[in-house]
């Protein structure tokens, strides 16, 4: 799940070489963290968060239980 993760948010960034997911768990389920340059922040997120929610969405949907999905 994490290289999911991460080939989605390489695939909208401009700098794909510094992006960097993490994962953990927390008492909700897994967490995925997504680190990337400053510059590329605001692509991962998206206009009014259309970006962020699209991958959160197709997470979800291979995932088999809580799963979500964070920008740092």
């Amino acid at each position: 799940m994490k290289d999911l993760v991460e080939y989605l948010a390489k695939a909208v960034v401009d700098h794909p070489a510094s992006i960097r997911v993490d994962e953990r768990r927390g008492r909700e389920g897994l967490v995925y963290y997504i680190e990337t340059h400053p510059e590329d922040k605001g692509r991962i997120i998206g206009r009014q968060g259309r970006v962020i929610e699209s991958i959160r969405t197709v997470v979800r949907s291979f995932a088999r239980g809580r799963v979500s999905v964070e920008v740092r």
